[in-house]
């Protein structure tokens, strides 16, 4: 009877501990610590690609969480976190006084750049191709109005006019272009389309034209190369009246972004990217993505057509996370 006993009871304890391990792994017992939740975000057209891929790549990780991406320009991005409308903002250019007196806190998170474009079919492209332009000269482009007519940088381009665009929204792309030049986005003379994706097609509609557009709408980062219609003009740096060797890292993307990291480009229009929230931000599913995209998710940069950030950078921007 005893021997009896004493098997049934190993036999319960057994049971007891397999229970209790079974209920200590189960799948309840895991999500009950998953992260879950809405982020909204909303600006930088310049951001927009960038911004979408981390947001898929966070969310294979949790995939209770909930992503909302919407671009409308840096100046939208910026009003809209301010008022509470989203928790993050994406913002293409510097963070001004005024905007952190109003609460924006930011935190940089990756680099890129605007360029100028033409289309391909214009009659000056292949001599601008090889002489580029001087910063004076897209001052007297975009700002001066001096320059109206392509055969005043090229005599062989014949007498039509140079239609100059500009955005018409408030952005990072325009600021960090006329910042460039020494002015600011409401100085760019030129017609005003909305958006990235409105300003590409403009130019490549109009063999005419001339715009500027951050990196990711001037080259396909699969190709590499120029989208079809439009290139990049090469900046003349020291003004000599070509391009250089020092000067040539417009062929592909990869060279740009190279040249972008080392700063043989210039800053302006060269600039930081960044994440802002209305104040540094307590809710922590928005902090647990900035330490993603600070940390893994720095791997996708490159290949979406961006410019990693410096490690010392990289470094501080982390340190803000967790002051």
């Amino acid at each position: 009877m005893k021997k009896a006993t004493i098997v049934a009871l190993t036999l319960c304890v057994i049971a007891f501990l397999f229970v209790t391990v079974s209920c200590n792994n189960s799948p309840n017992k895991q999500n009950s610590t998953e992260l879950q939740g809405n982020i909204s975000i909303s600006g930088a057209f310049a951001m927009y690609p960038l911004s979408v891929k981390w947001a898929e790549e966070f969310k294979k990780l949790h995939p209770k969480v909930k992503i909302d991406v919407s671009a409308g320009g840096a100046g939208k991005g910026m009003a809209d976190v301010l008022n509470g409308l989203v928790d993050v903002a994406m913002f293409s250019r510097e963070v001004s006084k005024e905007e952190t007196d109003k609460g924006a806190w930011f935190v940089a998170v990756a680099k890129d750049a605007v360029l100028p474009t033409i289309n391909i079919d214009n009659p000056a492209y292949k001599a601008i191709m090889e002489r580029g332009l001087t910063k004076q000269e897209f001052t007297d482009i975009f700002l001066t109005e001096k320059i109206k007519k392509w055969k005043q940088i090229i005599p062989t381009a014949g007498p039509a006019k140079i239609n100059v665009y500009t955005r018409s929204d408030a952005c990072g792309a325009g600021e960090m272009w006329a910042k460039y030049m020494g002015k600011k986005q409401e100085d760019i003379k030129g017609v005003g389309v909305y958006g990235d994706p409105g300003m590409s097609d403009a130019v490549k509609k109009d063999k005419f034209g001339i715009g500027y557009n951050n990196v990711i709408y001037a080259y396909d980062p699969k190709t590499k190369k120029n989208y079809d219609g439009i290139a990049v003009i090469p900046l003349d740096l020291n003004g000599n009246g070509k391009i250089d060797s020092t000067e040539k890292f417009y062929t592909n993307l990869d060279d740009l972004m190279l040249a972008i990291k080392e700063d043989r480009f210039p800053s302006p229009p060269a600039r930081n990217l960044y994440f802002i929230t209305k104040g540094k931000t307590t809710n922590q599913l928005v902090l647990e993505f900035f330490k993603f995209v600070l940390g893994e998710g720095q791997k996708y940069i490159h290949d979406a057509g961006y410019v990693t950030l410096n490690d010392a950078r990289l470094k501080t921007e982390t340190e803000k996370l967790s002051k």
